[in-house]
This record gives C-alpha cells, structure tokens and sequence, in this order.
C-alpha cells in the first residue's frame, strides 16, 4: 500500500515471530507479522501461476502484500539452466508494508539451477524447500555443482526441507488416466498445497480457480485439485513441518473499502477505461505486442462492452498512427509500448504535438539499450520521453509510483491530455506492471468529472463580419486548441506536419510565426497545472531524498528504517516529472543535500541539476532489479552522515 504511516516490523530485517501455541492437533503454529517467500524453477514449471494463486488467497485473507515475479529473458531457455530460471517473490504481512521483500524467508527450489540461482539472497537461518527428485548428477552438473549441496554441508545454515515433490505428485494421481509426464506438471500444485498449508492461507479461490481454468478438461482439474489437496495433507502429516505460521490480516493497514489485488498493468488498463467513461468518450488503443506492455493490450481487448477498440497493429509506428488518427476523429486515444517502441514512435508522437490533439504514450519501461532485458526493469526512458523527439517538441510526463497508482496516473495522464490538447507520456516499468499489490476501488464519486466539449461553430471573426472557424485559436487559460470532429459542417480544417499559422492552421514557414507556435507549445506545457510536491519531513531533517516512479516502496522502506534508528531524513516523491511542480525549486533548495535514487546512470539528477541549480547527489541501479530497502538505507545514512 501506499500509506505513509511508520510501521516498526518494516524496518526489521528478518520476520518478527510473535508467541507460539499449540493447536487442537500435534503441530505448533506460530504467529509472524510478515513472511517474504520465493517459488523458483524452470520456466515450464508454473512459478507464476503459483505465486499468483499464493497471492490471491492472501488478498482474500486481508494480509497486505507486494509482489516481485522475475521472468527469464530469453522465451524457452534451456530446461535446469540458471538463465531459464522463473521466479515469483511474496511479501505479506499484518501491517502496512511497501516493497516485495529485500531477502527471502522461504526458497522453493524446483531443481538445482533454482537453487543456485536463488540462494545468495537467502540470510542465514531461512527455509528452503527443494525438490529432491531434480537433484540428479547431471541436473547439478548443468549449473556448476560438484557435488550435492543436499548432502555436502553448504546448506547447513538454513533449515532445510528436502522433498521428492515429483515422486509425490505422481503418486497422488496414480489413479489418474495420466502419464508419467503429464501427472508432473502438477507439482508445482503440490508445492502451493504445502506451502497454502505452511501458512494457512485459504483454499477456496484456488480449487474454484483450477476448475474453472480446466472447465474443458475436467480430467486435468481433477489432477490438479489432487496434487494440491495432496500437498496440503502432506504438511498436515510430515514429521519434517512441525511447526505452520499464520500471519494476521492487515487490518489497521488499510481504510475502509472494497478491496482487490491488481498488477500495475491491469490497474493500468482499468484507469484507461475509467478515464474514457469519465471523458464519455471511445476508448481506441492502437499497440504492437512488447515486453512488458502487451498486457494491457490483451486486457483492454475483453472490454468492448465499454466502447474500448483494440487495433494490434503491424509494428510500432502503424500503432501509434492509427491511435492519432483516432484522437482526430474524437477518441481518447492510447499507444502502449516499452523503450524501443517509444524510438520507433518518435515522429509520430511529434506529429502529435504539432496537430495538438490528445494522445496517451504509455512507456511500460525496460532494461536497454535497443531489445535489452526484455523482461527486466530499468528506469531509463526518462530522457527519451523528455527529450526524444526531432526539434522543440515538449510532451506532459507522467509517472506512477506504486502497482495500484497506475489507476490514478492513467486518469491523471488522461486529464492533461483531454484539458490541453496534447500527447502525455505515461512511464511505468516492469516492476510496477507485473507486480501486485492491494487496491481499493473507488467510488464512482471519488473519480474526476474529464468530459471536454468538442468544437460546434464558428470561433472567430474576421475584419470583413465573416464568421470562420480557426482550429489554431487558442484558450485563453489552457492555451488548447479546439478539439472539432471531422465531418463537423462548417469546422473543416487543414492537419499536418508542416507548421502552423497561428489560429488559422494554414501552412506557414514565416519565422517569426515558428518561433510564436514553439513558444506557445512550449508555455502550453509549461503552464500545465499540476498539484504541489509535498515533503514528508516529521523532524526538520537537512537532507531529502527525491524520487520518481517505482522507486517510492524502496525509497519509503529505508526511510522508515532510518528514522527507526534515530535518523532524520525528508522524503518527496515526483508523479509529474513535466513540468515540474512549480514549488519543487523552494523545495529542493530548503535543504543541505538533496539524493536522487534511480534504476537509470542519473537522469532525474540530469534535469534536477540543470533546471534547479542545485548539487543534488546521484544514487544508481542499473541490474534489471528494483532497488532493495537495506541497500537504499544504507547509501542514505552514508549522504546523511557525509
């Protein structure tokens, strides 16, 4: 969540454990204010269809909690290799938290390659679950292991629990009509059934989920459903898990509502539906499939009972020029893509701000240059959004900061757009769009009123009395241009990529007439209203660290924790990163040190330094991973204390 409340088990390292009791049967149960745990495997072994099921019972639970899935980047690596390994992170807890977890309290390891690859980030003392039937000579050969790290020591610091979930799952479904093969597939059931036990999540919504997902093969459901029921009655009957853990729901976390969980895409995609109703316009989204946006491609097509228009288009320019067609003919119009496609889209997007017609560029960004990490996140499309276009083409830049932010920046993008009369760049990234976290959905009354009033007559008088319509004039406090729908009578006018007359619309290559429009559409920019920084700053701290987009959980955990142990440090969180906030200068210069953390070689910093002249302090991440609390926190008592 997005709650700025101060949470004291947020700044622990490893889970609290609370009292311990005996229930009615022969196993312990413990209480834990928050457990972070890791599924991994190979990328055919269902990693994310179990950490999502994990999820979702624990949003039903009430638990809050933010996810971390981590995809391999190539499409089918090698099977038990380390690149083809497939992880999903879990962090869930009683209170308020904000990040998925800087270490793992329990590793399920599927096969070798995830263990190796996995248990680095594992402290001392933590769980780790593995499925002893992977661990083959030739299966450990394949990353590296000389010998058996189930038998040779090196695991000796964790609580290990090895277990044969392959050898199990084919046994509970021995009386299945399935191959060898095919009864495997289910283990990744058996491991969510032991682990939904371990933790006493519910198992409603999973069983009613796997029945629905195999409606037509109702043989495979019945498998599935066995393999899960299985491993929860393995946990109930093992010596090896003596003790389960539960986990209360965060009630005091959460304000009164109507909850669900949402990834950062499909809240995303809900925001850009919500913004065409509130506009009581069409929605039209113009995409090509790319990692990590197609997402909200596949998820805007279910919706044509809204009035939404999906167009996949033959490659990136083809969408993004069916989309500006569609602002033109009077939709709310939408592009989605990651870096790369932003490049290919360049000119049109320039197209855009010379016709002066509303158009969302939604940038789900990734790690770069040219394809990159295609399924990693990165920060680095910053620049390129301000920036990337040929001559002065400025564009609104709008970030969300959390999963379930992306709703409200897609109504806030759509607001700028629809108000001024411009193409709005979104930035997400992968973090945020493939990870999860509670949302309260909002009440019809809480949303914004975006309806725009299309252009119906003649707006201007000529010398003669002619009345005449002139698609370049201008509002006197937006600086917009009307908005007139093709077909209009009497409205017809001139587009194009050539510039404007002032007011008519007629090409010109006056001067002085090029100079006026690119100060115009410049100031048009620059005048845009958008709501004061605000600065979290309890105990008149010297230095305030900056941020922008999904770096807020990270950033907010390690403050938390500093302030925990005595330290003060402010905290401000940029959403609208052009234009400015216009106290944002007052801001950065009431303090001594200014640090700007960012998953890109410092590009906030870049304009921050340029436009404020203020000395503000680099701190950066380029691995294709979000930046961890205990890392931040640790760079920040360093500027603190420097």
């Amino acid at each position: 969540m997005t709650s700025q409340v101060s949470s004291p088990a947020e700044q622990a390292d490893g889970t609290v454990v609370g009292e311990q009791r005996k229930p009615g049967g022969t196993k312990d149960v413990r209480r834990l204010d928050r457990v972070i745990i890791r599924f991994a495997g190979d990328s055919g072994d269902g990693m994310q269809l179990t950490g999502d099921r994990f999820t979702s019972e624990t949003a039903t639970f009430g638990n809050d909690l933010s996810t971390l899935p981590n995809f391999p980047a190539e499409i089918r690596a090698p099977a038990g290799t380390l690149p083809g390994v497939s992880s999903f992170q879990l962090h869930f807890a009683d209170h308020d938290i904000l990040t998925p977890g800087d270490a793992p309290n329990v590793l399920v390891a599927m096969n070798p390659a995830a263990l190796k690859a996995n248990i680095g980030d594992l402290p001392r003392g933590a769980e780790v679950i593995v499925n002893t039937d992977e661990f083959t000579k030739r299966a450990m050969q394949k990353v590296g292991y000389d010998s058996s790290p189930l038998e040779d020591g090196s695991l000796d610091g964790y609580q290990l629990h090895p277990v044969p979930l392959t050898t199990l799952t084919v046994e509970a479904l021995k009386d299945f009509d399935l191959t060898r093969k095919e009864a495997e597939r289910s283990k990744n059931m058996f491991a969510l059934g032991l682990l939904s036990w371990m933790y006493h999540r519910p198992t409603e919504g999973t069983e009613k989920f796997l029945r629905s997902k195999f409606a037509k093969k109702p043989d495979i459901a019945a498998a599935n459903l066995a393999a899960f029921r299985a491993g929860w009655n393995f946990g109930e009957t093992t010596e090896d898990f003596a003790v389960s853990y539960e986990v209360a729901p965060a009630v005091k976390a959460f304000p009164v509502g109507t909850y669900r969980n949402i990834s950062g895409n499909l809240a995303l995609a809900y925001g850009l539906v919500t913004a065409s109703r509130q506009a009581d316009l069409p929605l039209f989204l113009g995409s090509y499939p790319i990692t990590p946006a197609s997402d909200i491609l596949h998820e805007l097509s279910k919706h044509k009972n809204f009035g939404v228009r999906t167009f996949q288009a033959e490659d990136e320019i083809a969408g993004i020029g069916a989309a500006l067609g569609a602002a033109f003919g009077g939709s709310l119009a939408v592009t989605t893509t990651s870096g790369p496609g932003v490049a290919l889209k360049s000119e049109t997007i320039g197209l855009a701000v010379s016709l002066e017609l509303p158009l969302l560029v939604v940038d789900i960004q990734r790690g770069g240059p040219s394809t990159g990490l295609p399924t990693k996140t990165e920060q680095a499309d910053l620049l390129q959004a301000m920036f990337g276009r040929n001559g002065e083409a400025p564009v609104p830049i709008v970030a969300p900061c959390t999963p379930a932010d992306c709703f409200d920046a897609a109504l806030e993008a759509a607001r700028i757009a629809l108000t001024y009369r411009t193409p709005v760049m979104l930035l997400s990234d992968g973090y945020l769009a493939n990870g999860s976290e509670p949302w309260r959905i909002p009440e019809p009354d809480e949303l914004p009123d975006l309806t725009v009033q299309f252009a119906q007559g003649p707006n201007h008088t000529l010398e003669d009395g002619t009345e005449v319509f002139w698609p370049y004039k201008r509002d006197p406090q937006t600086l917009a241009r009307p908005w007139a729908l093709p077909g209009t009578p009497g409205l017809e006018h001139r587009i194009g990529g050539i510039e404007k007359e002032d007011g008519t619309g007629n090409i010109s290559y006056a001067p002085a007439n090029h100079d006026f429009m690119v100060r115009t559409r410049q100031a048009k920019v620059d005048g845009i209203d958008v709501p004061d920084v605000e600065v979290d700053d309890p105990h008149e701290a010297r230095t305030l660290v900056l941020g922008w987009g999904s770096t807020y959980g990270p950033i907010t955990a390690a403050v938390r924790r500093l302030r925990a142990a005595g330290e003060s440090i402010a905290q401000a969180h940029l959403r609208h990163l052009n234009p400015f906030p216009k106290n944002l200068g007052a801001v950065l210069k009431a303090y001594d040190k200014v640090v700007i953390p960012e998953m890109n070689l410092g590009q906030l910093a870049t304009l921050i330094r340029a436009r404020y002249l203020v000395d503000a302090h680099s701190y950066n991440q380029v691995n294709g991973m979000p930046f961890k609390a205990e890392q931040l926190a640790s760079a920040l008592k360093e500027a603190i204390d420097g």
